[in-house]
């Protein structure tokens, strides 16, 4: 989604430099429409990331690992 936007953008300014503003307004509003869209997807995804997390964690009753707990149950 990112790419998408991000190539929406490049065709933005090469359309702009080259005078043609109708097809540069065009894809700028592309870009930025995907861009919002791909941030909040991502949003989403990691809000729904740390609550599942939490969730699974809670239900097993486990705490978070440290990086040194493989050294400590020797």
């Amino acid at each position: 989604m990112l790419r998408w936007s991000l190539t929406f953008l490049i065709v933005a300014l090469v359309a702009g430099a080259l005078g043609l503003t109708g097809v540069a307004g065009t894809a700028a509003g592309i870009a930025k429409v995907l861009f919002f869209i791909a941030i909040g997807l991502f949003l989403i995804t990691a809000i729904a990331g740390l609550v599942a997390g939490n969730s699974i964690s809670r239900r097993l009753g486990s705490k978070p690992r440290s990086r040194d707990d493989h050294l400590t149950h020797r």
